[in-house]
């Protein structure tokens, strides 16, 4: 699978309730700071209608839908960043992922202690991100010594990556995350051993009442989150939770009669997917999978993310995509209009393609 996407946010905000909705793994929720310790993880299918469709129109049973993942990690504080609360553990699981689902507390219940004493969505955000600032301008300084002393001693590469260095300490330093720096690629493969948080996508998800959210509360995180290009998901963490308990039948149905055309969940995966900029592809020489690809991922290298021979023993791919597919009405009927293409290795992979891989054994 190979994506993932960290749960944070402050203690108490519901991060494990929404990540137990999110993956059935049962994570501990409880009404006090760090009833998470060792991070939580779920394998989550990507909600895909076309699955099914492509399934029947193969004739293909048993569908096997692309998957993200959910690390659920222990909540932060003012000062994790030097060690307070979990500190340093929680931020290095953290280093760890592809992108960061932030979850702020919009709902007021008086039974579930705030950590800070009252609701303030911004405030919050603030807060968790000054640490996570903090902590990649900690690394980013030692990193900085290390490599100023590598240059005086002539090391072309090491006084390259000691200016990256620079450039980003001083973007920090102004209280801006790394993910809003323009750096090239050079740039970016120099940084990449050092796992900076704030240079990973940050999706914003607003916990609200059950019932009676607070319009003002969501509308200031949304506001925030479109200042720093970030995206923003609205949820009710309980009422998710309890769907998820729901077989899917029951749980159309109870959607149907509150009104709602998907879960808050679904949505949340879907804004993530779209926040890594993946692409979905499909196999069906055997069984029919999903994939998950990073968008321009080119054929021999989608190849070899399903096996190693496939891209080692690579000839070419044969593709059609979905939308032909459903206008064939069968695999028979689309290769004799002719929708069936052969592509070579530098073929970049699409969204909704269905491709078989010839190669040699």
């Amino acid at each position: 699978m190979g994506f993932n996407c960290g749960i944070i946010g402050l203690p108490n905000v519901g991060k494990s309730t929404i990540f137990n909705a999110l993956s059935g793994a049962g994570a501990h929720v409880a009404n006090y700071p760090f009833c998470t310790i060792e991070p939580n993880k779920g394998v989550v299918p990507v909600p895909d209608g076309r699955l099914a469709q492509i399934a029947g129109l193969l004739r293909k049973p048993h569908p096997i839908p692309t998957k993200i993942e959910f690390i659920d990690v222990a909540g932060l504080v003012k000062g994790a960043s030097k060690g307070e609360g979990l500190g340093n553990k929680f931020l290095g699981h953290i280093r760890e992922v592809d992108a960061v689902v932030h979850v702020v507390r919009c709902f007021h219940c008086a039974d579930v202690v705030h950590v800070a004493g009252d609701i303030d969505p911004v405030r919050d955000v603030e807060i968790v991100n000054t640490e996570l600032l903090l902590a990649d301008m900690e690394v980013l300084e030692r990193a900085h010594e290390k490599a100023g002393k590598l240059a005086r001693m002539g090391e072309k590469d090491a006084k390259v990556a000691a200016g990256v260095i620079e450039k980003c300490l001083a973007h920090l330093g102004r209280g801006k995350f790394l993910k809003d720096l323009d750096l090239n690629e050079d740039e970016r493969v120099h940084l990449k051993q050092f796992g900076l948080i704030s240079l990973k996508p940050v999706l914003y998800c607003a916990n609200v009442d059950e019932g009676s959210p607070s319009p003002e509360d969501v509308r200031a995180l949304e506001e925030h989150a479109r200042a720093e290009k970030s995206e923003c998901v609205v949820m009710t963490g309980k009422l998710e939770g309890e769907l998820a308990e729901l077989t899917a039948e029951e749980r159309l149905a109870y959607m149907k009669e509150l009104g709602m055309s998907e879960s808050g969940l679904d949505r949340l995966i879907s804004t993530c997917y779209t926040l890594l900029d993946l692409v979905t592809y499909y196999t069906a020489a055997t069984d029919l999978q999903a994939w998950t690809l990073k968008r321009g991922t080119n054929a021999v290298d989608a190849a070899g993310k399903i096996h190693t021979d496939f891209a080692k023993g690579f000839i070419r791919a044969e593709v059609y995509t979905f939308d032909d597919l459903r206008s064939a009405g069968s695999e028979h009927h689309l290769r004799e209009t002719g929708k069936l293409r052969s592509e070579g290795k530098e073929y970049l992979v699409k969204d909704g393609d269905i491709v078989r891989y010839l190669f040699h054994a």
